[in-house]
């Protein structure tokens, strides 16, 4: 089995400027993603197919993701791109798979980058064909160029509806319509941050720019619940008692960090994170979990956006370095100190978006609204079950196998959780995550026999 002093999990802004970082201080740095390009979500397709004009939406942002692969490339880091990570065992050995062949490498440490997944957004319908995230839709903009036709509406809230919204009229798209779901009053809760987010005004200024781009051009509609109608397919939507015609529906309601490998860990411990609703891996201010050798780096630690991910990639190499001998304490914290200062200050908007825009409640979805989309568990069974005695998320498993599908409770999992604590009255942090286990992504009998 091969030996490698640092093993980064994630190609994503985080794992990017960790592995560069790392090989700035001279450690062996095998890099690992899923994806066939690096770049993550947020700077998915860039340098490839996804080149924004420089007055485009989100072009600044490109910019600084190339610079961050074109550093990771040129930083002599081994990177594999194809590679589905499913293990890691206790002694830190990495297990993925690559084109049907299982692989391992023992690591002297590991940095998580899992980055974040799309909140799900139940609402009645929303399992119909012409249903999708508004994360999927910037994808295929950004990887092919494609744009939605037909009557296209968007619904939820956050700041990646607004962005996608305006990328996409960047480029000739059009929208029929946005339904905005935000909490009226939510700004009365976000006033108090800020003063604190004016620290760093301008992720606020291109908010409002991207908001001005849209409204000028697409009516934008408030409402609290809304339906997709359809038989087969989608054929309109119902809101506010009344109905309009529609071939796509985008819904978004913010984005949670992936946890799905650090609960899978036996031992490392999580945190119930009230402004995010949604569990976070406790770490410290380095980025060091619970487990010795495991560090977390990025949106999978706590939602704070690209450029604070790269900073926590960049300080949690450092930590490595340390950690792994390359460097002392005190040449740590020299070399950390300037990157923790900037962290602080891109995170500094962070409680006013947490405030403007809360996770809508469970409260608003009807019993007939699917919720667990892969075993087909609506929310009126789910609350039954409450009421016959499951506890949790993981007693909900053994009543109705919700979060045990494909998916393995990554798009239903906060949904899930958050309808228990609803149902049974108590805050979501009282209860117990959705348990994970190993191997986190599908592997087949043939891939193991691979293994050496």
């Amino acid at each position: 089995m091969r030996e490698v002093a640092l093993l980064v999990l994630g190609a994503g802004p985080a794992g990017l400027a960790a592995a560069t970082e790392a090989r700035s201080q001279g450690l062996d740095v095998l890099l690992l993603d899923e994806n066939a390009a690096p770049g993550g979500q947020v700077h998915r397709g860039v340098g490839e197919f996804y080149r924004p004009s420089a007055d485009a939406p989100g072009a600044a942002q490109a910019r600084e993701g190339l610079a961050l692969i074109e550093a990771a490339r040129a930083s002599g880091a081994e990177m594999r791109g194809g590679a589905t990570f499913w293990a890691i065992e206790d002694d830190l050995t990495v297990s993925w798979s690559e084109g049907g062949t299982a692989h391992q490498a023992r690591a002297g440490r590991v940095i998580l980058c899992p980055g974040a997944v799309e909140r799900a957004l139940p609402i009645p319908g929303w399992t119909l064909p012409g249903v999708m995230g508004v994360g999927a839709a910037q994808i295929l903009l950004k990887t092919a160029g494609l744009v939605p036709e037909g009557r296209t509406w968007m619904a939820g809230q956050g700041p990646l509806l607004w962005l996608y919204a305006a990328q996409l009229l960047a480029k000739g798209g059009t929208l029929a319509g946005i339904i905005d779901m935000s909490p009226a009053g939510a700004w009365r809760q976000a006033i108090r941050h800020l003063p604190m987010a004016l620290m760093k005004p301008g992720p606020l200024l291109q908010g409002l720019s991207w908001m001005r781009r849209v409204r000028a051009d697409v009516p934008v509609i408030r409402a609290r619940d809304v339906e997709a109608l359809g038989d087969g397919k989608l054929r309109g939507l119902r809101f506010d008692g009344r109905e309009e015609a529609a071939d796509l529906l985008l819904l978004h309601d913010g984005v949670v960090p992936n946890t799905q490998v650090t609960r899978a860990l036996q031992g490392c411990a999580h945190v119930w994170d009230a402004a995010q609703a949604s569990f976070r891996p406790v770490l410290d201010e380095w980025g060091n979990a619970s487990l010795p050798g495991v560090m977390v780096a990025g949106d999978g630690g706590g939602i704070g956006g690209a450029r604070a991910a790269a900073l926590s990639g960049r300080i949690a190499a450092i930590e490595a370095a340390r950690a792994l001998g390359r460097l002392t304490a005190e040449q740590r914290d020299a070399a950390a100190g300037r990157p923790m200062l900037r962290r602080r200050s891109e995170m500094a908007p962070r409680a006013f978006l947490d405030a403007l825009f809360p996770p809508l409640g469970m409260d608003r979805v009807a019993d007939g609204t699917v919720v667990c989309r892969c075993e087909e568990v609506t929310a009126g069974r789910v609350r039954a079950a409450v009421s016959l005695g499951a506890q949790g998320p993981n007693q909900l498993k053994a009543f109705l196998r919700a979060g045990m599908g494909p998916c393995q409770g990554r798009v239903c999992g906060p949904v899930v959780h958050a309808l228990v604590a609803s149902s049974r009255g108590i805050a979501a942090g009282d209860l117990m995550p959705l348990r994970t286990r190993f191997p986190v992504k599908p592997i087949t009998v043939a891939e193991l026999a691979t293994l050496k």
